[in-house]
């Protein structure tokens, strides 16, 4: 399907689904949409390239508000900002092709945003993990984070950080399309398949107001993911991590030591995982890129010292061979 000709009718909330071979699980996805009880809404559905039948769903599922368009296959963040200039809402939601929404998702998320002002840039929602239906709510609320705006300043612990960027995700955040556009949509090169999203919640998060609802209102289907169901080996490398330039560009003279600390205690997890499945070497030139002046008080640092070396590594392989023969190490 194309866009339609003349002018476009404004909507409040534009959602958009990025779809690579999940015909198994779209349907369900937009179930979820359909029986929103917010209806202010279009659905933009992007095929990127599939070879499955799942674009076929969305094209006969017989509701004028959902649209396909289709390109190529260029990752997941090309395929939302594909979206995203197709877009009309003053608002942008996503979701994942394998996930869905609790039927108030998007009414929770609209007047939350509507009872903060715009000063409040994005709202991500708590969720519930299947195939256990487990709320991590006292996860997340252990880690520090509360219900309500929350700005990022000098003295914000790099740890508190750290966790409000790993709790908002695409499919559990609504984000106002202008402040989306102003900070250049995700990560879209070299067909990124992990963490896409991040680079542009970290550029957000350096300048603006965010807010975190607590209440679990998205159902994450984590048993779908590729990379959950194919991981044999470390992720691939975050792109801040990779290249971190138009991170460092974007971040406030204020906020820069903040940010440093936060890259830093990524790339000395991302050792630790690296040096567990035995690319050490890696490890050492990873950690060594981060360092920053007290760096041994981060987390993950003192891990990071041993994965960095032949030994992490070793240490790596002898516990996955423990695992396969059902000992623990």
């Amino acid at each position: 399907m194309s866009p339609t000709n003349g002018l476009k009718r404004s909507v409040r909330v534009s959602i958009v689904i990025p779809l690579y071979n999940k015909e198994l699980w779209i349907r369900r996805a937009l179930d979820s949409i359909a029986e929103q009880s917010f209806t202010d809404f279009e659905l933009l559905v992007v095929d990127d390239g599939s070879s499955d039948g799942g674009a076929q769903i969305v094209a006969t599922y017989g509701d004028r508000r959902f649209r396909l368009i289709k390109q190529p296959n260029a990752g997941p963040g090309a395929a939302r900002n594909r979206g995203i200039a197709e877009a009309k809402g003053e608002l942008l939601a996503f979701l994942d092709a394998d996930d869905e929404w609790l039927p108030n998702y998007l009414a929770d998320s609209v007047r939350i945003l509507d009872h903060w002002g715009d000063e409040v840039a994005s709202i991500s929602s708590g969720y519930l993990e299947y195939p256990s239906a487990t709320s991590r709510e006292a996860m997340w609320r252990g880690r520090g984070i509360t219900e309500g705006p929350f700005r990022l300043c000098p003295d914000t612990p790099p740890m508190a950080a750290v966790y409000r960027l790993a709790y908002i995700s695409p499919w559990s955040t609504v984000v106002r399309a202008s402040v989306l556009r102003k900070w250049g949509g995700f990560y879209s090169r070299d067909r990124c398949l992990f963490a896409e999203d991040s680079y542009l919640w970290l550029k957000i998060m350096l300048n603006e107001t965010v807010a975190f609802h607590m209440d679990p209102i998205v159902r994450f289907h984590a048993d779908a993911s590729e990379l959950s169901r194919n991981l044999k080996g470390a992720r691939p490398l975050e792109p801040f991590l990779l290249d971190p330039s138009g991170i460092n560009a974007v971040c406030p003279p204020h906020l820069r030591d903040l940010l440093s600390n936060i890259l830093a205690i990524r790339a000395f997890k991302s050792a630790c995982v690296l040096g567990y499945w035995g690319r050490w070497r890696e490890a050492n030139a990873m950690k060594k890129r981060y360092s920053v002046p007290g760096g041994w008080k981060l987390p993950y640092y003192l891990p990071s010292l041993i994965c960095s070396t032949p030994v992490g590594a070793c240490l790596g392989q002898l516990n996955r061979a423990f695992k396969r023969i059902g000992v623990r190490a």
